[in-house]
C-alpha cells in the first residue's frame, strides 16, 4: 500500500486564544438572539452606566464579544480568523490575549468616557488592533516596514474619511483606537518587551 494513502490527517487546535475568542462571539450572539437583546445591554455593550455596578467592569471587556446581528459577526470573525492564527503562531497566545483585552479596555474606556450614550459593541477594534500588528511581524532594528506605514495610511485615513463624512453606525474612532493599540503592542513586542509564550 502506499504511504500516501495510509496517512491520516487530523484536525489541529492551533490557535487557543483566537478559536476561544470566536466561540465566545458566536455564543454571545446566540445568547443576545436568544434573550432578544436583553444580553447585549447586560453583557456585550458598553456605555455609560454606575461604577457601583459589578456589570460595568464587565461591559469594559465583554463589549469586544458582541455584534448587532450575524453579518457583523461574520464581518468580524472572518478577518479575525485570517490574520489571528499567524499572529499568535508569532507572538504567543498569551501576547495575543493582551492585546485582545487591551484594545478592549482601552476602546470601552474611551467610549464610556466621552460617548456616554451610544452603546458600543463588536469586535472590529480588536480586528483593526491585529492588521496594525500584522504589519509588524517582519520588523527589524531600526526600520520602519513599509507595510507598516501603508497599513496605517490606508486603514487609519479610511476611518478618519468616514469618521468626518460619512454619518452611518460605524465607531471609526474605535477601529483608530484599535489600531493605535496593535500598532504600540506590535513595536513593544518586536522591541522584545513582551514575553513571547
Amino acid at each position: 500500500m502506499n504511504s500516501l494513502t495510509e496517512k491520516k490527517f487530523k484536525v489541529s487546535f492551533n490557535s487557543p486564544v483566537i478559536l476561544a475568542f470566536t466561540v465566545i462571539c458566536l455564543a454571545a450572539l446566540i445568547l443576545d438572539y436568544v434573550t432578544r437583546g436583553a444580553a447585549n445591554d447586560m453583557f456585550f455593550s458598553v456605555y455609560r452606566s454606575s461604577l457601583a455596578s459589578p456589570f460595568t467592569y464587565i461591559r469594559f471587556f465583554g463589549h469586544v464579544a458582541g455584534h448587532a446581528g450575524w453579518e457583523h459577526f461574520i464581518g468580524n470573525i472572518m478577518l479575525i480568523l485570517i490574520v489571528g492564527p499567524l499572529l499568535e503562531e508569532k507572538y504567543g497566545s498569551a501576547n495575543i490575549l493582551f492585546v485582545i483585552l487591551s484594545t478592549a479596555l482601552v476602546t470601552g474606556l474611551v467610549n464610556f468616557i466621552f460617548f456616554p450614550s451610544i452603546h458600543l459593541l463588536g469586535a472590529s477594534g480588536v480586528v483593526f488592533a491585529l492588521i496594525l500588528l500584522s504589519s509588524f511581524t517582519s520588523i527589524k532594528e531600526g526600520d520602519i516596514p513599509l507595510t507598516f506605514i501603508l497599513v496605517a495610511v490606508i486603514y487609519i485615513g479610511e476611518q478618519i474619511y468616514k469618521g468626518i463624512f460619512i454619518q452611518d453606525n460605524v465607531a471609526n474612532l474605535t477601529h483608530i483606537i484599535g489600531a493605535v493599540v496593535g500598532a504600540a503592542l506590535g513595536f513593544i513586542m518586536n522591541k522584545n518587551k513582551m514575553n513571547r509564550y
